[in-house]
């Protein structure tokens, strides 16, 4: 999970920048390693470390250099985040990616702001992020193969990972009091598949984490792009929606209070659902029946959105050396999925 932190103006030359964004602070450390090449450390990410490269005099042509953290190989596949990275970008939805590592790549820097949770919410950037998820939605680039959804191997996976001992004695007093126990974990996981599998969401090429900080509003040029492609691949269309809905919350300090109410999910989906008739070449009329179906779909879905950022935090927790509560984290998502579950379940689909 990056989040993407825009690069201030020219700084000056040894020097600490300091940015406020939308209330939260984040702070960079500039060198000047030659005459001409300067290096803007950023500090958001809960991931992965990334680094902008820019010239003196150029300052606006920047290339991103972003370094994998601490064992992510065992949650993110890096070869198929490659893959979605030249397929999104062959479509006009990714920067260039200009090279990879061993252990990271360098792109294309994209102008704009990293959105918050009041963006997110704001009904002209809503509309603009709403179209942009339909038109990756309605890439084809299955070679003609029916694609298969991978969340269920990716939550299962994440769930093999999972720690159950610490070698701080306060995390392991925390995960046995404040977390489910596995068996617990592994009940709700298989309900979940068997349940969701059956509400006949389609299997789309999704981003699958599109958090606030992935979005970058261009307000000149008035359209949003999405950023990080680590855990894109093909999965429920229903899924990538609620996902983005759960982040409505915020990451650093998560207010689930704040995910979108029934009227501004139904502004939502409308846009989308245009959008997507009209990418893949339908009629963009949208009934009322498919409307409340996708309603119900997404936020079934955004239980399974919750459990799959808990397996994840869990496996933070155990191994990234990034400051961030993952273990709290955990705790808040799984909370939030049994707490919302009885009236997220009592939806209906319309027949």
């Amino acid at each position: 999970m990056v989040h993407f932190c825009h690069l201030p103006g020219r700084p000056r030359h040894h020097a600490t920048a300091y940015r406020k964004h939308k209330g939260q602070a984040a702070y960079g450390l500039i060198r000047q390693t030659s005459p001409r090449l300067f290096f803007q450390y950023f500090t958001d990410g809960t991931t992965n470390k990334l680094v902008g490269c820019y010239l003196e005099d150029s300052p606006e042509d920047v290339v991103l250099v972003r370094v994998y953290g601490n064992k992510t190989e065992l949650i993110v596949d890096r070869d198929n985040e490659l893959k979605s990275f030249q397929v999104l970008h062959a479509n006009g939805c990714a920067p260039h990616l200009y090279c990879t590592f061993q252990n990271g790549i360098c792109y294309e820097f994209i102008h704009g702001e990293a959105l918050g949770t009041e963006d997110v919410r704001d009904p002209t950037i809503l509309r603009l992020i709403a179209k942009e998820m339909a038109r990756i939605h309605a890439i084809h680039a299955h070679n003609g193969c029916i694609p298969k959804p991978d969340l269920w191997i990716k939550m299962r996976k994440y769930f093999s990972l999972v720690a159950t001992e610490f070698t701080d004695q306060a995390s392991n007093t925390r995960i046995q009091q404040e977390v489910p126990s596995k068996a617990v974990l592994e009940q709700e996981m298989a309900w979940m598949k068997e349940h969701l599998s059956s509400l006949g969401s389609p299997v789309v090429l999704c981003h699958n984490d599109l958090l606030c900080k992935n979005i970058i509003h261009n307000s000149k040029e008035g359209h949003v792009r999405f950023i990080d492609y680590e855990y894109s691949s093909y999965n429920y269309q229903a899924f990538d929606i609620g996902n983005h809905f759960n982040e409505f919350a915020g990451m650093t300090e998560p207010d689930y209070l704040l995910y979108p109410d029934r009227e501004m999910q139904m502004d939502w989906l409308r846009v989308y659902l245009q959008a997507y008739k009209k990418f893949t070449k339908k009629t963009e009329e949208v009934s009322q029946i498919e409307l409340e179906t996708l309603y119900v779909q997404v936020n079934k879905f955004a239980l399974a959105s919750h459990f799959f950022w808990g397996f994840w935090a869990l496996i933070q927790a155990k191994y990234s050396t990034i400051d961030f509560d993952f273990l709290g984290y955990a705790v808040l998502r799984f909370n939030t999925y049994f707490e919302t579950k009885p009236a997220v379940m009592a939806l209906q689909i319309p027949e």
